[in-house]
């Protein structure tokens, strides 16, 4: 919504700009096909030659988050914290027997069901339910640091994945003004080709030149390096449910009271979305 809403900003307001100094827009747009060709043409080749297919597939997920904003809401890390510390009370009080059928089948689990849209996340599932399934195929014996270990692993490498596409992102705006000048060379080659012409012409020629320029610099600094910007800030969001899941459980493993348990898992989300302790230990009453 907001990004949106900031393009059509950043375009009345350049363009706009422009207009009420006197420019004329007649030259840029006659131009603006032709230099967003040559661009756009040679940014996505250069980002399909950076990234496999199943990165381009991440990329386009991306897009989609920079305009709707994180995945996760703020109930879904309430959520995420409660789900962990029920499963944690279940394994603290009846043993690894009774957690087994809910963390080796989430889906037809009674707990897991009362949370559906964290039940239908493939990533949130996986971290929660591999590492407790290690505690019941071990009968609870793993040594804790063990198992924070193998947690640590596994959302680094969920984390890693989510944060490609802004590194592809960052690396596309690096390269936009670069790409900008290529499509401005092109268009002096061309104008050079026509020297003999007079010089309304000649400038002209050499006004759609610099257009490649102009466009080049604009889609870097106005469009994509913000996206990218962006998306670093939705990924930050949505990583905090994660080490909310790890905390809860490591916390659980460590023998700490369920204050401090809660504590540990909701200190670590961004404050403007953080719930309130009291409000967790509520909730987990109301269990």
């Amino acid at each position: 919504m907001f990004a949106a809403i900031g393009i059509v900003i950043l375009l009345v307001m350049v363009f706009g700009g422009f207009v009420i100094a006197g420019g004329s827009l007649g030259p840029v747009l006659a131009a603006l096909p032709f230099e967003m060709l040559i661009i756009g043409g040679a940014a996505l080749g250069a980002t399909v030659i950076g990234n496999s297919m199943h990165e381009l597939k991440l990329l386009g997920g991306a897009l989609v988050k920079v305009f709707k904003g994180p995945r996760f809401t703020d109930q879904d890390h309430i959520d995420a914290i409660a789900l962990s510390s029920r499963l944690m009370k279940i394994l603290r009080a009846e043993g690894a027997v009774a957690l087994e059928s809910h963390v080796t089948e989430p889906q037809n689990s009674a707990i897991f069901s009362e949370y559906p849209r964290l039940q239908g996340d493939p990533p949130v599932c996986n971290l929660l339910c591999d590492a407790l399934t290690l505690l019941v195929v071990s009968s609870g014996t793993l040594e804790t640091h063990a198992v924070e270990d193998v947690m640590d692993n596994a959302i680094k490498s969920e984390l890693h994945e989510m944060d490609e596409p802004a590194h592809a992102l960052q690396s596309l705006s690096d390269g936009l003004p670069a790409l900008g000048i290529v499509a401005a060379v092109l268009g002096v080659i061309k104008t050079m080709g026509s020297i003999d012409e007079p010089p309304a012409v000649l400038g002209g020629m050499i006004g759609s030149a610099l257009v490649g320029t102009f466009l080049g610099v604009l889609l870097a600094y106005g469009f994509v390096g913000p996206m990218a910007g962006r998306l670093k800030q939705v990924n930050a969001h949505d990583q905090q449910i994660y080490h909310s899941i790890k905390q809860v459980v490591i916390a659980s493993l460590h023998g700490y009271p369920q204050p401090l348990v809660l504590e540990a898992a909701r200190s670590g989300l961004p404050p403007a979305h953080r719930p309130r302790l009291t409000e967790l230990l509520d909730l987990m009453r109301g269990r």
